[in-house]
């Protein structure tokens, strides 16, 4: 999924890809549930992998969840991170009104889980075009729904949970570590208010918001994801609030 974008810091950092537990290529016989039943469990995966490889002063990017679990990651073991890009990250998707509007109603998502464990197919077809947006290119969606399709729905069903259901709005206080965080138009799964409680709580960060549309600028619009991570970069991480 970062195909796009990756390739075009290889020449001047080191890129390092990787799939988490239960997606791509990752290997599903070292799963625990009980490891992954949080976000932690993902966020240890992250920091193990930039301690056996040596890692200095790197830039942890993070899509969507993976923006938060790279925010827990960074909490772990700041002195691991020098910078994080968070696209469209959300500590809690749940709405706490009146003060938080995470987007979705519990019960929303608890239908949405449930359409999950009896159909994950359908769920898959459902669930892509909405996170996609960009009705105009469908072949993003379906591009996104056969990730879906490949990933191992036991596993996938329980990050679902874990993803839709936790609340870290309190993880994330106290992280010092610079944030450029990118916020996409008509996006239907982290809306602003969620994104901005996140720029809200992370007194380092800059918030950027795209002509982009959706969840995943990433795929499709990755020339402006580029250009923003880019000058972000090139400011040293540093800029305005805002």
């Amino acid at each position: 999924m970062w195909r796009f974008v990756a390739p075009e810091f290889e020449q001047d950092h080191q890129v390092i890809l990787f799939d988490h537990m239960g997606s791509g290529d990752s290997d599903t016989s070292a799963y625990q549930r009980s490891k992954y039943s949080s976000l932690h469990g993902y966020a240890d995966d992250i920091v193990e992998i930039a301690r056996s490889l040596d890692l200095e002063d790197s830039i942890l990017v993070g899509h969507s969840v993976s923006a938060m679990i790279a925010l827990l990651a960074a909490k772990k073991a700041p002195e691991l991170f020098a910078r994080l890009i968070l696209v469209v990250p959300s500590a809690c998707y749940i709405n706490h009104p009146p003060h938080y509007t995470g987007g979705f109603s519990r019960e929303d998502l608890e239908g949405l889980l449930d359409l999950m464990q009896k159909n994950y197919l359908g769920w898959a077809s459902f669930l892509a075009p909405v996170i996609m947006k960009n009705e105009d290119r469908p072949e993003l969606a379906q591009e996104l729904e056969q990730s879906f399709c490949r990933a191992n729905p036991e596993i996938a069903q329980q990050f679902a949970e874990v993803t839709f259901l936790s609340d870290h709005r309190d993880d994330i206080q106290g992280i010092a570590t610079p944030s450029l965080i990118l916020q996409c138009e008509d996006d239907a799964v982290a809306p602003p208010s969620a994104i901005e409680y996140v720029h809200s709580q992370l007194e380092t960060s800059v918030l950027r918001t795209m002509e982009a549309t959706g969840h995943c600028p990433h795929v499709s619009h990755p020339s402006e994801t580029i250009a923003a991570i880019r000058s972000y970069l090139s400011a040293g991480g540093a800029g305005p609030a805002g």
